[in-house]
């Protein structure tokens, strides 16, 4: 899996190379000038030949080239999960009591998120150490949504430029005469579905931004965070089923009758999330992503070639992007779904469990 899961060059190749075309685009119809320029234009963008090393190489020598090019977050640094958990603890000065009991070593595992290796016994001999793990999981999880919503975000601007690249394709082939307007209707649509796609995302992005602020206490103080580019990679292999259920025997014998049993179900719902998810995010960033990479790439060795027309190379960049989107969404649902389960065999009740749907968005009702 990529870095980032970046296919920004590819559509930096396209607004560079494919809007530099002249207005005559149809090397079919055209006359041997216009047939010239198209060659000219093509010859432009065939030669870059290592590809993706050189759209790079153009995007840092044209830095203002792109006008969707993504703002640049500022404010305090929260660099991962762990300085997400510790930062909203201090929001909750009732909890330094229990923290304080609760030992460095056992605080150090909860802000880690490896709850799993506590002592089932804790909150039973802890006061309060309840609302720490609570506390824990909702700062967790508020930062795992804030930056995979970050990360959406610039994939829709890629998204939407190479739309508009194709849609400013399309209106030069209808001005010169080579296409008609209702050819053009369809590019148009793809354009305006992006747009209102990149606007979505950047409510989303908002949203998930002002919750984390909110779980951090900084109303009012802080306007956003600056978050990594990324998610941690999720693991090659989930927790072992049979660990998760021996560790959920061992905290329910912790716990009062009552909440045994709705624990019992509470389990049963979270390692179900957990185990989906996990599979959902593998074959995303596996064998989907992996593979629209790989077409992607030959695409544009394709279009070099003068093989593959244009449109085939737009439509497989937005192909590839949405496939990004994808991977992204699959990979916070299952750090979602991780951080949820891990609460769960500690005694803890979320409000609900993650959505495997694909939107992005948070989830169905928990097992009551």
């Amino acid at each position: 899996m990529r870095s980032s899961f970046s296919n920004r060059a590819t559509s930096q190749l396209l607004v560079a190379g494919i809007l530099a075309l002249p207005l005559a685009l149809s090397a079919q119809t055209a006359s041997p000038s216009q047939e010239s320029d198209w060659r000219q234009a093509n010859d432009a963008v065939g030669a870059l030949k290592r590809g993706h090393a050189d759209v790079l190489k153009w995007e840092q020598a044209h830095p203002g080239a792109s006008a969707t090019a993504p703002v640049s977050t500022t404010g305090v640094a929260i660099p991962n999960a762990e300085a997400a958990v510790r930062m909203a603890w201090t929001v909750h000065r009732e909890l330094a009591r229990p923290l304080s009991k609760l030992g460095s070593k056992n605080v150090q595992l909860i802000a880690e998120g490896r709850l799993t290796e506590l002592d089932p016994s804790l909150q039973r001999r802890v006061e309060d150490a309840g609302e720490v793990l609570e506390v824990a999981a909702a700062g967790r999880k508020a930062w795992i949504e804030a930056v995979a919503a970050q990360q959406v975000l610039k994939h829709q601007r890629d998204m939407l430029e190479a739309a508009q690249a194709a849609h400013e394709l399309g209106q030069r082939m209808v001005t010169v005469g080579n296409w008609s307007k209702l050819q053009l209707s369809p590019v148009q649509l793809a354009a305006s579905s992006a747009r209102m796609n990149l606007r979505r995302a950047q409510q989303v992005a908002s949203q998930a931004q002002s919750h984390l602020v909110k779980t951090m206490g900084q109303t009012g103080l802080q306007a956003a965070f600056s978050l990594p580019d990324q998610l941690t990679a999720i693991p090659a292999k989930p927790m072992a089923e049979a660990d998760l259920q021996k560790r959920a025997d061992a905290i329910r014998n912790q716990l009062p009758v009552a909440e045994s049993l709705r624990n019992r179900a509470l389990s049963k719902g979270a390692m179900n999330a957990y185990m989906a998810a996990h599979a959902l995010a593998l074959d995303s960033q596996g064998d989907v992503l992996k593979s629209r990479e790989f077409i992607t790439e030959e695409t544009v060795l394709h279009y070099n070639g003068m093989l593959k027309s244009v449109w085939d190379l737009l439509d497989e960049v937005r192909n590839q992007s949405q496939a990004t989107v994808d991977a992204i969404g699959a990979q916070r649902d299952f750090w979602i779904a991780e951080a949820d389960l891990q609460w769960v065999l500690q005694g803890g009740e979320p409000d609900s469990f993650v959505s495997l749907g694909g939107a992005g968005e948070v989830a169905s009702a928990a097992a009551h």
